[in-house]
């Protein structure tokens, strides 16, 4: 008979805790909690300016007293609209298993189509499943989804939106992100061509040649209309042009970017691999940007950047909602390679760093997520790596 020395076996009764526990973690309950701060002067895009931020916080407790939060996308009140359901399929399921789960609830709901707000209900419970689960086995999210191929990612500051008066308010925003340092930019265009040119000359002339520019027209204009503003704009040398036809739009896609001498990214507004599917087998982007609070999380996330990856393109998540989104995007990135870099890559990936006004992407965190040279530091905690202040939740609850 073989002796076993007390740590074994104190190992082997650590290890069997681990598993009973594991084998509990199922889905006691879902809470979908609606967030609002009012903005103190609207700002935002071409189409629309936005007077308040707001996001859905979701909350997914387990049976063995492990909570995971998540994000959801678009109006709180519609997706409180689509919990009853959610939950009745949820509840009860294995953590591991929500995205089964979710594959069923869209066969057999196929009437109600993918791009619509039950997709964003989804999305912020996978995030929370995942969270909750990275907590159970104690690893960040990062490397149940893929593994940690890097400390820190890098992002892009997001601003130089429009305002009330864009004219005066522009230069500003620019100056305050070349103040803050950050190696790559992101500005809001849209208006018409001789604005366009005029936000970038003005961008480029505070930033500088070395830091990357890119713009962002929020599906504003017609193909005619792109192309003209892209031919002016192209002298600037930017980056990539963001959204510059609506998310219908396939066939405008597809000419744009076989005209274009910039890449052209999209996928904010796309919901699922199926619709990243259809612009690339027209081979009509060049970046692929899905949104995980809306997209499907990282359940549909890691399919449209295993998408990407096997058609060549570049990914590069969109983020714009609170500290929780984010720290999903920097997850999210961190778990992807370079491929097809080695080492030595080009292009780094980049996560979307929203710089305008929002609490509820500091305000919400404990410890909020701040880049420091251009950088955001990979949470090394189990699961999203975050923790909420309370205090603040209820501050901004609806």
């Amino acid at each position: 008979m073989v002796a076993i020395g007390l740590q074994a076996v104190l190992r082997i009764g650590t290890i069997r805790d681990l598993r009973e526990e594991f084998a509990l973690a199922r889905v006691r309950d879902i809470r979908f909690i609606p967030l609002s701060c009012p903005l103190p002067q609207p700002y935002g895009m071409a189409k629309s300016l936005a007077n308040a931020r707001q996001t859905t916080l979701v909350v997914v407790e387990t049976d063995v007293g492990v909570t995971g939060i998540g994000e959801a996308w678009g109006m709180p009140a519609v997706n409180l609209a689509y919990l009853p359901l959610v939950k009745d399929y949820l509840v009860g399921t294995h953590v591991c298993d929500v995205e089964l789960v979710f594959a069923r609830i869209i066969a057999r709901h196929y009437h109600f189509g993918v791009q619509n707000q039950l997709m964003g209900a989804i999305s912020g419970i996978d995030m929370a499943a995942k969270d909750a689960l990275g907590q159970v086995v104690g690893l960040p999210v990062c490397q149940l989804i893929g593994g940690r191929a890097s400390e820190s990612v890098p992002v892009y500051a997001s601003g130089g939106y429009i305002t009330e008066s864009p004219d005066e308010d522009f230069a500003p925003q620019i100056e305050a992100m070349a103040a803050a340092g950050h190696g790559a930019v992101k500005i809001k265009i849209g208006l018409g061509p001789d604005s366009d040119e005029l936000r970038v000359k003005t961008a480029r002339r505070i930033l500088g040649d070395n830091v990357d520019i890119m713009v962002d027209i929020n599906s504003n204009y017609t193909l005619d209309l792109a192309k003209a503003s892209i031919a002016r704009l192209a002298p600037y040398q930017i980056a990539w042009v963001e959204e510059p036809l609506t998310p219908q739009d396939i066939d405008g896609y597809e000419l744009l970017q076989r005209a274009s001498p910039v890449p052209i990214a999209t996928g904010e507004a796309l919901y699922t691999v199926f619709d990243f599917k259809r612009l690339t087998d027209r081979h009509a982007v060049d970046v692929l940007q899905p949104d995980l609070s809306l997209c499907g999380g990282f359940w549909q996330g890691r399919r449209i950047a295993d998408l990407g990856e096997a058609n060549h393109l570049r990914l590069s998540p969109h983020v714009w909602g609170s500290g929780i989104g984010l720290a999903a995007g920097v997850h999210f990135v961190a778990s992807r390679s370079p491929y097809p870099h080695g080492q030595n890559a080009p292009w780094p990936t980049l996560v979307e760093y929203d710089v305008g006004e929002n609490p509820l992407r500091e305000a919400l965190l404990s410890e909020p997520l701040i880049a420091v040279d251009g950088r955001i530091a990979v949470p090394t905690a189990p699961g999203l790596g975050i923790s909420l202040d309370w205090d603040a939740v209820k501050r901004f609850m609806q």
